[in-house]
């Protein structure tokens, strides 16, 4: 009917307009029915079951249990919308059935208050004594109760986006005996799915969970009124400001970082510090936030803490290497003078060479215009970046290094292998062009085996390479 309609050129807001004066104005419980059920349609963070509606619809927000009786059979909720909403077929999701629809009901006049109302029914479900009184660890009970999984994920979520004083004292109240709720256990389970391997959830407590959806306002409140440890260590050694770093919560780090007590430096177990995360994830106003901190250090992961990782990663190095998506954080971090962007790592690899080995051209053009960086250090195994990046075969890196005079193209690893043996074991056939078009370049080094590239592209079978060697031979450059 609606595509219809949009094909007639009908205004469709006023036929969205006029459809939910409808449904408010149907008798009884209907009007709440409909106008909420296209609340949680329009608004939830991921499409709802029929059944997890029917329960969401059917919480009371000042009730300390859930009456049974409330809960709505699913024609009759569906109904109250009017033909507004109906049930994927595929998927088995109530979804709105024009996409036009979900843009209307977005607008904020439309559904005011839509985040405080939603994040306040998750909160008072979770509250309610048959839900408190369930086991942290028992998870049999989410078949009988289809709205604990989505209220215990997304909580959160909504009440960061909108939180009232009520959604405040409900937030607390859950968060008061958090570690011990079965919320926790989902939600802590949900985390280590996508990120981590499994820890034992006792250790998340409520001030972890708050630092994790970013609300300043309630982890103001824990700090505040239970005295919290915003220093302690979880099960993964992360501090909660290391959670707000990582999700990128503005509000919460600058919380955290305004107390003296607070370490930014502070490391989880793997020594990757507050902003190690930050930068890795690319939040660029976090990392401003952390390196405008004199305590915080970008070139270390953590100098009190032993290192974990088997290679010592700093900040700045990892920033550099996923540079692909992060080439603002990388603007960032260069703009402050403490940053060393010259420091290896323990393995020997410098940023340079980090954003070299990954082919991140605009990281390197970042770190070229800063001017105090040295494009032709090498790491532990003797690699320069131009080596990493012909080994790698990143064409537009090699035509990047091979432009200022002070990189050498002749540089030898560890097993005296030079970039135009790397390029050429390797098969970069158009890397081999690059750096033959370099008047200085050897063709007569042997690597530890006595190889030269002409050997080597002969060895692997690379004739074209080979033809290019030979040419370059018999014919050099002109100066």
């Amino acid at each position: 009917m609606l595509q219809k309609v949009a094909m007639t050129g009908v205004d469709l807001d006023s036929v969205y307009s006029r459809t939910l004066q409808r449904i408010r104005e149907q008798e009884g419980d209907q009007s709440r029915l409909g106008m909420e059920a296209l609340m949680w349609v329009s608004h939830s963070e991921r499409p709802l079951r029929i059944d997890e509606l029917c329960y969401a619809l059917a919480v009371g927000i000042e009730a300390t249990d859930l009456d049974h009786k409330n809960i709505q059979p699913q024609d009759k909720v569906l109904g109250a919308c009017l033909g507004l909403a109906i049930v994927d077929t595929e998927t088995s999701t109530v979804r709105l059935t024009h996409y036009t629809l979900q843009e209307y009901l977005s607008r904020p006049r439309i559904m005011a208050g839509a985040h405080k109302t939603l994040g306040q029914t998750c909160l008072a479900y979770l509250n309610y004594d048959q839900v408190k009184g369930l086991p942290a660890n028992n998870l049999s009970k989410l078949a009988d109760m289809p709205f604990l999984e989505y209220s215990s994920l997304h909580w959160g979520d909504h009440a960061k986006m909108e939180l009232s004083d009520h959604g405040r004292s409900l937030a607390l109240e859950l968060l008061d005996q958090y570690n011990n709720h079965i919320s926790s256990t989902l939600l802590f389970n949900q985390i280590c799915r996508h990120h981590f391997h499994q820890l034992t959830h006792h250790l998340f407590t409520g001030l972890y969970c708050a630092s994790y959806f970013g609300i300043d306002g309630v982890v103001a409140a824990l700090i505040e009124t239970k005295g919290c440890d915003f220093n302690q260590r979880d099960g993964y050694g992360f501090t909660p400001l290391i959670w707000a770093a990582r999700q990128g919560s503005q509000g919460v780090v600058r919380l955290l970082l305004a107390h003296d007590d607070a370490d930014p430096d502070r490391a989880d177990n793997d020594s990757r510090t507050p902003l190690w995360w930050a930068s890795w994830s690319g939040h660029e106003a976090v990392v401003r936030l952390l390196l405008s901190c004199d305590e915080a250090d970008p070139n270390e992961a953590n100098p009190n803490e032993p290192d974990n990782t088997g290679r010592g990663e700093r900040p700045v190095c990892w920033t550099f290497w996923k540079g692909h998506r992060r080439v603002k954080v990388v603007r960032c971090q260069l703009s402050r003078d403490k940053v060393n962007p010259d420091k290896p790592d323990d393995y020997g690899q410098t940023p340079f060479g980090c954003a070299s080995e990954s082919g991140r051209e605009g990281v390197l053009k970042l770190l070229l215009a800063r001017g105090d960086v040295n494009p032709d250090t090498p790491n532990k195994d003797g690699q320069t970046p131009l080596c990493c990046a012909c080994e790698d075969g990143h064409e537009g890196v090699v035509r990047l290094l091979l432009t200022p005079s002070n990189v050498n193209p002749n540089s030898t690893n560890n097993n005296r292998r030079t970039p135009l043996v790397i390029a050429t074991s390797n098969g970069h056939e158009e890397v081999v062009r690059l750096l033959l078009a370099r008047n200085d370049i050897n063709l007569d080094i042997p690597d530890i085996y006595g190889k030269t590239p002409l050997g080597v592209a002969s060895l692997h079978g690379y004739m074209e390479i080979a033809a290019l060697l030979q040419l370059r031979t018999t014919v050099p450059p002109i100066l």
